[in-house]
């Protein structure tokens, strides 16, 4: 490319980049509520706006806690002994921007999140959105993709692996851009200032994966298995990076191995559509009924027994490996140039 064009590519880039500073991600919606409640974090004030009335969250106010339930088509907000109908509602800050606050489902879990929260009725279900700021988001999703000793560099990698993912491949659901489950990126709250998963957000802000001069919907696995996978490899489409595969010194010496047990049919299913197929699988016997997509399979007179390697489905970083390289001493860009061939970083921040 010539330098001009490659220059006006990377200004195209850097402007993709830029104006994608919030992410809209879907919570909770693995429980499927019907009724969630909303509390302002200690020492906050969170501004709920339902219909055309607003109301105020606050320890100080003596009221800083209500509840939101389904009510046909719309919503019921309950505060005190104030209950007001409403087909969605809103909450933020005083200044109508990110605000502290606790969503709950009762009996079930309770989240901690800053931004600004939408809650309205789909099918009979409430859908809370979040719109976050993209580094909370990314630190978010650092502290509960990765293991709890990991070292910083390897973090690094994954934050930046973790930004590209939501700059790439915004609007993967209709009513929000991301989930907060594996289906996109697993993220529960955002974890405290201090911790190396905010530290390594930090350390690479504004940070990116290019390939071709576009931003790359970066995919990682747990564990590879001793080779990364190509999309093709297991049935998905490639976008615009091919993920290259590559050895992993790492789980080709401390495989992961598995062995599973599944019937005639889930084993043709499994080897007809690839990983499409072991989602399905997993999401009827469980999250690990099938771990990855690296494995040779044999029949006996039960069904079919599975013999595999490595966890997910093994395109892109392998978090294990990753982890492995960081404690001999690799960089995060070591780690990213190896997992991520013929990319490049893209400094949002200067551009």
């Amino acid at each position: 490319m010539l330098p001009r064009l490659r220059f006006v590519a990377c200004l195209l880039l850097a402007t993709q980049v830029a104006s994608a500073q919030q992410v809209r991600i879907g919570v909770l919606g693995l429980f499927h509520p019907r009724q969630i409640t909303l509390q302002a974090a200690p020492a906050q004030a969170v501004i709920v706006h339902a219909g055309t009335r607003s109301f105020t969250l606050e320890r100080s106010s003596g009221q800083d806690t209500a509840e939101i339930k389904i009510s046909g088509g719309g919503l019921i907000f309950q505060i005190g002994d104030q209950s007001i109908e409403t087909s969605s509602l809103r909450a933020s800050s005083r200044s109508n921007d990110g605000a502290d606050f606790v969503l709950g489902v009762p009996g079930k879990i309770t989240r901690r999140y800053r931004g600004v929260l939408e809650v309205k009725a789909v099918a009979g279900t409430l859908v809370p959105v979040v719109q976050m700021d993209l580094e909370t988001a990314v630190a978010s999703v650092v502290q509960a993709e990765s293991a709890p000793d990991t070292p910083l560099e390897a973090l690094k990698a994954q934050a930046v692996a973790t930004r590209s993912y939501f700059i790439a491949a915004r609007g993967r659901h209709h009513e929000f851009d991301f989930c907060d489950t594996t289906h996109c990126q697993f993220l529960r709250q955002q974890p405290p200032t201090g911790s190396d998963a905010s530290h390594a957000a930090k350390d690479t802000r504004g940070l990116v994966l290019a390939y071709r001069d576009q931003a790359v919907a970066a995919m990682f696995t747990r564990s590879c298995g001793g080779r990364t996978r190509t999309p093709q490899e297991v049935g998905l489409s490639t976008h615009t990076y091919p993920y290259f595969s590559v050895l992993c010194d790492y789980c080709l010496r401390h495989p992961s191995n598995w062995v599973r047990r599944v019937s005639a049919s889930e084993a043709v299913e499994l080897r007809e559509h690839g990983e499409a197929s072991r989602l399905a699988v997993d999401r009827r016997l469980g999250w690990d009924a099938v771990p990855s997509n690296n494995f040779s399979a044999r029949g006996d007179s039960q069904g079919v027994i599975l013999e595999g390697r490595g966890e997910g489905h093994g395109i892109g970083l392998c978090q294990a490996g990753g982890k492995a390289m960081a404690q001999a001493g690799a960089s995060y860009r070591e780690i990213l140039d190896h997992y991520y061939p013929n990319t490049m970083l893209v400094d949002r921040s200067t551009k």
